[in-house]
């Protein structure tokens, strides 16, 4: 406990300078000032009312990919703990917007509450275990915090990590601090891991054997939800798509990628010259820099806020995605889909969305962070590796005149999602079975 101990000291002492600071930043910038307050462990008047029941189960999530796979969890928990309360913390603005509507959606405001969580230091952890009074803590993925779990631990509250996930980049960086981690996963009480890989690599940080289980990854079940085929019209309609109409879509692309896209785009052209190709930046703050590069580059672009209503329609070959929450929508009605943050090496992106349409996905080599889901779709022959632009153009291109044989890559993308669902009724089987303990 020694390192934990030196966490803890160093965070006390370096609250009251950090307070004033997260403060001005928080009035110059605008962001967090719904959060401020919450994020100090005060619990203010805006909170919305913790549900009745118990157990009480506190879920916490960062952003919206994270919040969309607790719900799934929290789906699966309902129909075994039919009296417990939930409660939904998040870290980021919009995954606390998303939150909102998806309770307000499903009428769900009786049974979860959503918060924004505390800073880990050690006064707003415990403002915030008193306030919420839970018995079971489970944070999703990597969200090992050791303020918070440490000191639900010591409060008697059961503590899990779930949907669990340790990816090959940053397990160097656990490893830097391993003495930290350690006292921490002494403390929690199971680990509910995606793959196989996750469980050696948790086990090799300090976490007890006995304690972790393999039950693959949520966000399986989450995305089988959301295809909902009756999105495919729609979105047709929406991008004023001729019958047939190849359409190429590169999601979540990262800065050193965009050239290469767009290389391989005006190779695709001048083989299938009626393509439309959609670019959804993985940082929205980037949407005008990269539609300026595609007029550079001599193609003609519009933003796809650019025809939201019913008097404006698609016209140009490039679509920039300026919107939050569309991609995967968007993905219905994709003929091949590139998958960012790979050609460069940045870990990869979610290959499992497009993939659950039953599209075609390719991705670089650089994967790392996605590592559970590129085994799977490789495991069926549901995608395709590129290394660089050339490559890139030369499988879309074949994808595009080969309707058929991309049909088929598609049927064994979305084959292998169907193998593998089910992952969040065990996590909610995890997280119950901590009531028996």
């Amino acid at each position: 406990m020694i390192a934990y101990n030196a966490y803890r000291i160093f965070t006390t002492l370096l609250f009251p300078a950090f307070v004033p600071l997260f403060w001005l930043y928080s009035r110059q910038t605008g962001r967090f000032r719904q959060s401020f307050s919450q994020m100090l462990g005060v619990r203010s008047s805006c909170m919305p009312p913790i549900p009745p029941g118990r157990p009480r189960v506190w879920i916490h999530a960062v952003s919206v990919g994270e919040v969309g796979v607790a719900f799934a969890i929290i789906e699966a928990l309902r129909k075994i703990l039919p009296g417990a309360a939930f409660i939904l913390s998040v870290t980021t603005e919009h995954g606390h917007a998303y939150a909102v509507n998806r309770i307000k959606t499903n009428n769900w405001k009786h049974k979860i509450t959503y918060v924004f969580a505390p800073l880990d230091f050690p006064g707003c952890v415990r403002r915030t275990l008193a306030a919420l009074q839970p018995d079971i803590l489970a944070c999703l993925e990597t969200e090992i915090w050791p303020n918070l779990l440490i000191e639900a631990h010591k409060q008697g509250v059961r503590t899990a990590l779930i949907n669990g996930r340790i990816s090959v980049r940053s397990i160097h960086s656990y490893i830097k601090m391993r003495p930290l981690i350690q006292s921490v996963l002494q403390r929690i009480d199971h680990f509910s891991m995606i793959g196989e890989e996750d469980r050696q690599r948790i086990q090799l940080l300090g976490a007890p054997p006995e304690r972790i289980a393999v039950c693959g990854n949520a966000k399986y079940d989450l995305l089988l939800g959301q295809a909902d085929k009756s999105i495919v019209n729609q979105m047709r309609r929406l991008y004023n798509l001729h019958k047939n109409q190849p359409v190429f879509i590169t999601g979540s692309v990262r800065r050193p990628e965009e050239k290469a896209i767009l290389d391989a785009y005006r190779e695709i052209v001048r083989i299938v010259p009626v393509t439309v190709l959609i670019i959804a930046p993985r940082h929205r703050e980037r949407t005008a820099h990269i539609a300026r590069m595609v007029i550079e580059k001599g193609f003609e672009c519009q933003l796809r806020t650019e025809f939201d209503s019913p008097d404006q329609v698609r016209h140009a070959p490039v679509v920039v995605i300026d919107t939050i929450g569309e991609l995967l929508a968007t993905y219905s009605i994709a003929s091949a889909v590139f998958c960012g943050g790979s050609l460069a090496p940045l870990g990869g992106q979610n290959i499992l969305e497009p993939a659950v349409w039953g599209k075609p996905v390719l991705y670089g080599p650089s994967m790392e962070d996605f590592s559970d889901a590129k085994a799977l779709l490789e495991q069926t022959g549901g995608s395709i590796e590129v290394k660089n632009s050339r490559e890139l153009a030369q499988k879309v291109i074949f994808l595009l005149t080969h309707p058929d044989e991309a049909a088929v890559i598609g049927q064994k993308a979305l084959e292998a999602v169907l193998l593998n669902k089910g992952a969040s009724a065990k996590h909610a089987a995890a997280i119950k079975s901590l009531l028996k303990k």
